[in-house]
């Protein structure tokens, strides 16, 4: 073979052949509609860089995000009955698990870690909406119930990220059990004389809202999240009459003296930080 197709031939093809460009570089924000890049988006911690709408997070991003860098670890939660009631609807609620663990990579819609928030000690756990909605099933009752105990533990605060749509159906009573089984876990954690505290992301609804949701001792949201119990719709269609505008957002909330502060994300590592310093100090100085 001759130099023109040993070299020149591949040359002219690497030059004019044109490259595959990832999907992934852009995403257009919800709100908005405005293109932004995945680095930028990333950096911002998933808000959007032209009008500020806090986007949907995975729970290995809000731990990244929440305790130092490289500075928590994970624990094993329990493992419950994987379909207690045998389940089916469109398909099967075993084959509905399959599918959520290999999309997030996680056992539930729930994690758990302890570690350090700028040098001081926590328990956090975090839920992920894009587990099943985030809903509520034994595996997440038995998660907050762990991660009690665990604070109680190390004597240090508990944090709970809140995205949920409610109660699990396809374990139906099972699930409902879990809003008591919560508000006990909770009740460990404040007999015990730890802060407990919750940061309510977009969405909080349903059974997780009426259960350990609304429990804290300082209630933090993302601002614009949807919190509330039952959806507006319902509620009008309840009450009939119409409901305020913005009714059941973060601002709303804060508002009517629902929540304390509404917190951007950007700034949430920062504020819980500083809040955790303050309540430890006056638990030790009380001890003392």
């Amino acid at each position: 073979m001759s130099w023109l197709s040993e070299y020149v031939r591949p040359r002219i093809r690497t030059l004019f052949n044109r490259s595959e460009v990832p999907e992934n570089l852009w995403h257009q924000c919800p709100s908005c509609l405005q293109m932004i890049f995945h680095r930028d988006l990333m950096t911002n911690r998933k808000v959007c860089t032209h009008c500020g709408h806090h986007m949907r997070a995975t729970s290995t991003e809000r731990l990244n995000w929440t305790f130092d860098e490289n500075a928590f670890t994970r624990i094993e939660l329990p493992k419950p009955v994987a379909d207690p009631l045998k389940f089916r609807d469109t398909k099967r609620y075993a084959d509905r698990l399959k599918e959520a663990r290999e999309k997030t990579h996680s056992d539930d819609a729930i994690t758990v870690a302890h570690g350090t928030i700028a040098g001081h000690k926590a328990v956090v756990a975090i839920m992920d909406f894009s587990f099943i909605g985030g809903s509520m099933g034994a595996a997440v009752g038995d998660a907050i119930v762990a991660a009690a105990r665990l604070t109680v533990l190390q004597q240090v605060p508990l944090i709970v990220f809140t995205a949920s749509g409610g109660a699990r159906m396809m374990e139906g009573a099972i699930s409902l059990m879990q809003m008591p089984r919560t508000v006990i876990a909770t009740r460990l954690v404040k007999d015990a004389g730890l802060p407990f505290i919750v940061v309510l992301s977009d969405p909080t609804t349903g059974g997780v809202t009426a259960s350990f949701a609304m429990l804290g001792d300082i209630q933090i949201a993302e601002p614009g999240a949807l919190i509330g119990f039952a959806g507006v719709r319902v509620i009008e269609q309840t009450v009939r009459e119409k409901l305020p505008e913005g009714f059941q957002r973060a601002e709303y909330l804060l508002e009517h003296g629902i929540i304390d502060l509404v917190v951007k994300r950007t700034d949430m590592q920062a504020v819980l930080a500083r809040i955790v310093g303050l309540l430890c100090t006056k638990n030790l100085q009380a001890a003392a």
